[in-house]
């Protein structure tokens, strides 16, 4: 395959496109003559799969580097018994969790396995509670988790390492879903079930051509490891405007079609970035590297933040906060969304969850108010002793033709009520809301 790796590729084939220095970590082969159950035929079975993989357990596990970052690779041979987990499958992949957590390591989990091991009956379901027990672990060691969905990706093998993982990557077409191509409901959308279907409802964080998959493996490993100090400092701005003379000034400017947007002080800020997934376009999620350092960030676009938006950002939030990756939040929004569709998914709760979650972090936030600031769209993702503003943003409890509602004012008094609410730059900073209006 000349070392580029896709859906069929070996254990060895996937480990030297990620990893071309790696140290195997020994393996005991299976030792219960029929397996745990006696199953008629099955020694047969795992020789013909030991001679025609050259491996002896679905699972080849070991140390290696990729981007000069080490982590410990679990990889796959599905031409083993379709990749299934069985007890020695399970002990494998346990006892690399384990070294993971003693030589303070990531995991990087290469998956192509078609769920657990019929032979070995309730013996290889109950490995899914044994692989979830260790990357619960993980996860409390402040260790990362990314796994690669080399395809396919069924079964326990997608709802423990595949979905469990801290980040997840796809390579293009693989299959991808809880529900194995035999089992599945006759009618079912095939499409459901692919890399591409994942990534639309957001179970996917990137899917990348097989020839790429190697730099966005080291790619996520630097992101992921190599923290900032923070609190990290907020952008500089990226528009030269006089502090505005009014309150509704500050609204129309912040408002205005030519003003910077999030995006592009994501875009001016980082030399390296990588998405996580969010279903809200107006909300964007990820880790950035800034002076060879990680940051994690989240941008609204100034769009009302939908529940989705909220939920990918408090994902974002929480799993920075457990790698010690100080967070960069970008403020931009006339509010939360606030339809009947975002009242039936749960948008108070998923704004709950969000302010919470940065109300929470052991590790410093830091806000930058780059437009719009309304409500509590706004306050969700703001940092409430680190926060910074633009000349060309505005922050206020409600928008000013809200507020006028609420108090049953005439819209004649929307401009009076933007002064009284005491929204501009400079009184955010008077009033101690802000720390300071950032310079050009």
């Amino acid at each position: 395959m000349n070392g580029v790796p896709g859906e069929g590729a070996t254990a060895r084939e996937l480990i030297a496109a990620v990893a071309p220095v790696f140290t195997e970590l020994p393996g005991r082969a299976a030792s219960t003559p029929g397996g745990p159950l006696g199953w008629p035929g099955y020694d047969d079975a795992r020789a013909r799969a030991r001679k025609r993989t050259g491996e002896t357990e679905a699972v080849v596990c070991g140390i290696g580097e990729s981007g000069g970052t080490e982590a410990v690779l679990i990889a796959f041979e599905f031409g083993f018994l379709g990749g299934s987990i069985g007890e020695e499958t399970g002990e494998r992949i346990e006892n690399a969790f384990i070294t993971a957590r003693d030589l303070s390591l990531p995991v990087v989990s290469l998956i192509a396995s078609g769920g657990s091991r019929m032979q070995e009956g309730m013996y290889a379901l109950t490995q899914l509670q044994r692989i979830a027990r260790q990357m619960v672990r993980l996860r409390a060691a402040g260790l990362p988790h990314l796994a690669v969905l080399a395809g396919p990706v069924t079964g326990g093998g997608w709802a423990t390492l595949g979905a469990g993982a801290d980040v997840r990557v796809a390579l293009p077409g693989a299959q991808v879903g809880f529900a194995g191509s035999r089992i599945r409901p006759r009618d079912a959308d095939p499409a459901a079930y692919t890399a591409e279907g994942q990534l639309a409802v957001g179970q996917v964080d990137e899917i990348v051509s097989a020839d790429e998959v190697g730099r966005a493996v080291a790619r996520w490993l630097a992101l992921l490891t190599r923290p900032a100090t923070g609190p990290v400092a907020p952008p500089r701005a990226l528009r030269a405007v006089p502090l505005p003379e009014s309150g509704w000034q500050a609204v129309q400017r912040a408002r205005e079609a030519e003003r910077p947007r999030a995006e592009a002080y994501v875009r001016a800020h980082f030399t390296l970035r990588a998405p996580l997934a969010s279903l809200d376009p107006g909300i964007a999620c990820g880790f950035g590297q800034r002076d060879g350092k990680s940051v994690a960030y989240v941008a609204q676009g100034g769009t009302a933040t939908s529940p989705a938006g909220f939920r990918a950002a408090t994902r974002l939030v929480l799993l920075a906060d457990r790698l010690s990756i100080p967070v960069l939040t970008l403020v931009d929004t006339p509010g939360a969304a606030n339809g009947a569709e975002a009242e039936r998914d749960g948008v108070g709760a998923a704004i709950a969850e969000a302010i919470t979650a940065v109300a929470g972090c052991r590790i410093p936030v830091t806000t930058l108010l780059v437009g719009e600031g309304g409500s509590g769209g706004a306050v969700a993702l703001t940092s409430p002793g680190n926060t910074w503003v633009t000349p060309d943003s505005y922050y206020s409890v409600v928008a000013p033709e809200l507020a006028v509602a609420i108090l049953k004012r005439g819209p004649d008094a929307v401009r009076e009520t933007a002064e009284q609410l005491r929204l501009r730059p400079q009184d955010l900073v008077e009033l101690g809301i802000a720390r300071g209006i950032v310079p050009l």
